[in-house]
């Protein structure tokens, strides 16, 4: 199996981090998750998906399907691509909650590192191969997949609202916890809110 560059890296660092000197790991302290961490999850996973409804609310049909060009993503299916990718998080968090918590991990990567990390930055299969199922095929409606991403954002909120574990001990394939992976999940949509208002913005884009 073919491991994802940066998770490697990451997990790399977790060993390192949780093996290094006695002295050092005597002044680290078990990693929590406070008030504070749900609070700044639940103000970005609710800004921006309404950041992103307010952007695609009342489009036509011609403009839900504009593509600049036919190697480029209508607004469909950057929308249907984010509901996708929703869903794989969402996996990825309940595999992480199965697996229990990681104590001995005393340090983790920055919270930081995480804001500007994209799954699929480069090409949306790198995390998906040899399958492509988070390739969008623009099928749905886009208000259908407006909803579906909307209906799952909604149990990602509850979870986070709820949930009262210490997220930062649950990891994702020994990569991110999943305080870091609630991160890529708006961090995701707002480079993909980018992406929608530069479709808007062509010259050639339907008006209303």
């Amino acid at each position: 199996m073919k491991i994802p560059l940066i998770t490697l890296i990451l997990f790399l660092g977790l060993i390192i981090s949780s093996n290094g000197q006695a002295n050092d790991n005597q002044k680290q302290e078990t990693p929590t998750w406070t008030e504070e961490d749900r609070r700044y999850l639940l103000d970005n996973l609710t800004r921006s998906l309404n950041e992103l409804t307010k952007e695609v609310r009342n489009l036509t049909e011609e403009q839900w399907n504009f593509k600049e060009n036919q190697d480029r993503w209508s607004i469909n299916q950057i929308v249907e691509h984010l509901a996708i990718y929703e869903l794989i998080f969402m996996n990825e968090i309940s595999v992480a909650l199965q697996m229990g918590e990681f104590p001995q991990i005393k340090k983790y990567p920055a919270d930081s590192l995480f804001l500007g990390t994209d799954p699929n930055k480069n090409n949306t299969t790198d995390f998906t191969k040899p399958f492509s199922y988070s390739v969008p095929l623009g099928n749905n409606d886009g208000i259908d997949n407006l909803t579906w991403l909307t209906t799952m954002r909604r149990d990602s909120i509850e979870f986070v609202r709820t949930d009262d574990r210490n997220l930062r001990l649950h990891y994702v394939n020994f990569g991110p916890n999943i305080h870091h992976k609630c991160m890529q999940i708006f961090s995701h949509t707002d480079r993909h809110l980018k992406q929608i208002k530069n479709v808007k913005s062509h010259s050639d884009y339907p008006k209303s």
